[in-house]
């Protein structure tokens, strides 16, 4: 944990944007629990519930064509500005949804801010590499993966919470709160970083970074690699469990609350242990213990307790799956491809996450056992494990100490 502190006192920017990540993330899951909580609290079906759960990452799929062209082309502060603006307005705007009417502008209020909130996220993955050298790089998505399991730990612990104790309106007024204040945060911050202004037009751009990944196929399977972590997508079968198994021995938001709680902690405590020990030859045990903690998640799902234990085993490996993977590809690519690479990698990580979402929805809706999706799910993992020694066969990949 040192080694993170020192970091972040050598990189006051990395500093001030990693404080930012934090607010507004914790912010996040209060709002993401009352979605939940009040889906549920409505009577809908699993299929729409696992929509939902897809719509957080729809948006992120279909603007990176065009989001790694802007990160590329303008200043990345200003954009940030405007994501942020954009979050505020959209989770004041979800106080309007207090039935199933008003489903229509739940699904687009959920897309807008979720476009948002993904374009700040590819906008700032495309900075670090720009003002960091690979070693700190890792240790800043390192942090930044901390920095998300703290906040969804707490966030969704307390807005489980919360929600019980005082609804789901609360719970939005809390989140819109907190992102003015990520807003007025960030726009007392300098980041000083070189905006290619010389760059060709979009089309342009979309071809020569089409080209690129054809020509520097290593890069092409890197983000394959890193969109298979996406597998852990777990927002639809997590609130679908807390209603088919536990709402006789906690309220359904409490439910909710603790299992992303208790997996987070997991995501929070792994990086901590394993990241200063990664390396590529170690890579391909981390995707088979992630495989081997889904299925214990399986085969104890129906006892609440013995569930949450197996959720923090669950989390122990996947924030460094995530990092270690994205740094690999951030270290094979050109400089100057970052944001558009970036926006793309984004684009295949949260594909397979939506994708995911759907397809554990319509299982539930056909009478798929959720113990038997969430089996196959680990079962994914070690495909993933055989395709990561694959890659490293056919591809040289450097290390990134």
């Amino acid at each position: 944990m040192k080694r993170y502190v020192r970091l972040l006192k050598s990189e006051p920017v990395l500093a001030r944007l990693s404080f930012i990540q934090l607010i507004a993330y914790f912010g996040a899951w209060f709002s993401n629990v009352a979605i939940y909580t009040l889906l549920l609290e409505m009577g809908v079906s699993a299929t729409v519930v696992a929509l939902t759960a897809a719509l957080h990452f729809l948006p992120g799929v279909l603007q990176a064509p065009f989001s790694g062209v802007l990160i590329d082309r303008f200043h990345p502060k200003k954009m940030m500005l405007i994501t942020l603006a954009v979050e505020i307005v959209c989770t004041f705007l979800l106080l309007l949804v207090t039935d199933e009417s008003a489903l229509p502008l739940l699904f687009v209020l959920i897309v807008l801010r979720m476009a948002a909130a993904s374009f700040y996220f590819t906008i700032e993955m495309a900075l670090l590499p720009k003002i960091l050298h690979v070693k700190k790089l890792q240790m800043a998505n390192e942090i930044h993966s901390i920095i998300w399991s703290i906040s969804y730990t707490l966030g969704m612990a307390i807005s489980g919470f919360v929600v019980y104790k005082v609804g789901v309106r609360v719970a939005f007024i809390i989140d819109g709160l907190l992102f003015i204040l990520s807003f007025m945060l960030l726009f007392n911050v300098h980041i000083k970083v070189r905006v290619n202004t010389t760059a060709s037009n979009v089309l342009g751009m979309f071809k020569e970074t089409l080209a690129y990944i054809k020509q520097d196929q290593k890069v092409l399977y890197l983000l394959v690699l890193h969109a298979l972590v996406g597998l852990t997508a777990f927002d639809a079968l997590v609130a679908l469990m807390a209603h088919e198994y536990y709402t006789h021995l906690v309220a359904t938001s409490l439910a909710i609350g603790l299992l992303h709680a208790s997996r987070a902690l997991g995501l929070v405590v792994g990086p901590v242990f394993i990241g200063k020990h990664m390396n590529n030859a170690r890579l391909g045990y981390l995707f088979l213990f992630q495989a081997f903690a889904i299925m214990i998640w399986a085969a104890v799902m129906p006892h609440f307790y013995l569930s949450l234990l197996a959720s923090v085993l669950v989390g122990l490996c996947t924030t460094t799956l995530w990092s270690y993977t994205y740094t690999l590809l951030q270290h094979h690519t050109d400089p100057a491809y970052y944001g558009r690479v970036v926006a793309y990698n984004d684009m295949l990580f949260l594909s397979v996450s939506a994708a995911i979402s759907l397809v554990i929805g319509l299982c539930a809706d056909a009478a798929v056992s959720l113990r038997v999706i969430t089996l196959m799910l680990g079962l994914s993992f070690i495909g993933a494990m055989l395709y990561y020694y694959w890659l490293q066969r056919h591809f040289e990949l450097k290390e990134i100490h």
